[in-house]
């Protein structure tokens, strides 16, 4: 006789059913995105704000399409990062939990580039303003964009990387660890 025990996940490292790790990792993503989504969202409500202040009119053109694309962006990000919680509001127990998963995965990596990209484009209309010096604002947004690159995209990977070159053990791997395979 087959128990949800017999088939779980043997990747998982959990003795724990389908259903069971779907539920975790459900549960686990929107912790996740409640802490980016409420930042995506105070950011978004500040941008607009932005184009009722008195100063916002004698904006330069560059400036003013700026703004309205880190406005743009941030709705897109806010948007995506949202998204999971309507799927959670509106196809809960409909046994779709595994495609959730999956989807909603996406969305939330899409709401963080958007997010990334929120914020740097927002850095650089306020570095823009308040130093008056152009290239600056653009040098200092380019480097708090490739920040977030490194610590949301690189490191992440790196972690990975040495993970299973650690499950595999050194013998295993080809490469010898400069890039090159021996």
């Amino acid at each position: 006789m087959t128990t949800d025990r017999d088939t779980a996940a043997p990747r998982s490292g959990r003795d724990e059913t389908p259903a069971e790790r779907a539920d975790r990792l459900w549960t686990d993503m929107l912790q996740e995105v409640r802490v980016t989504q409420t930042g995506a969202q105070i950011l978004f409500g500040f941008l607009i704000g932005v184009a009722f202040t008195p100063r916002f009119a004698a904006l330069p053109d560059f400036d003013r399409n700026l703004y309205v694309a880190t406005v743009l962006l941030g709705a897109v990000s806010t948007g995506a990062l949202v998204a999971p919680v309507a799927f959670h509001r509106f196809l809960a127990g409909r046994g779709l939990k595994p495609e959730l998963i999956h989807i909603a995965g996406r969305l939330i990596a899409v709401g963080l580039v958007t997010l990334a990209l929120t914020m740097a484009a927002a850095l650089l209309l306020l570095l823009r303003t308040a130093l008056g010096d152009t290239t600056v604002a653009w040098a200092l947004s380019a480097a708090v964009l490739l920040w977030f690159t490194t610590t949301w995209l690189v490191l992440p990977q790196l972690v990975l990387r040495r993970a299973a070159t650690r499950r595999k053990g050194p013998d295993d791997d080809p490469d010898d660890g400069d890039g090159r395979r021996a």
